[in-house]
């Protein structure tokens, strides 16, 4: 259940992350309070996910799926750049999130 919560986790990451840019410095009100409670959720299921799963583990693929979410999101609505070598860094970041979770349990 650990990783369920922590997929729901660093969706919602994303989710804030772009409410903080609509809340425009906290100073529009609704989009502020949903972006309050969006961190407040996210960060309850981040600790939820720590009850099973090691703290870097989690913090990892937490700010993983939250940076390479809200990065495919920026280039396909947010008219940031979505050139081949930045596709390929979200890449590599999603790479790393897939192998924290296939061998975190195997040392080496």
């Amino acid at each position: 259940m650990g990783w369920v919560y922590l997929l729901i986790a660093g969706v919602l990451e994303c989710l804030w992350a772009i409410g903080l840019k609509y809340s425009d410095g906290f100073t529009r009100f609704w989009p502020s309070v949903v972006t309050a409670v969006l961190i407040v959720v996210s960060l309850g299921l981040l600790s939820l996910a720590m009850r099973t799963i090691p703290v870097g583990t989690a913090y990892a693929v937490w700010s993983g799926i939250g940076a390479s979410a809200l990065a495919v999101v920026g280039i396909l609505f947010m008219q940031e750049p979505g050139g081949l070598v930045r596709i390929g860094c979200i890449g590599m970041i999603v790479l790393g999130v897939a192998g924290l979770k296939l061998f975190g349990d195997t040392a080496v």
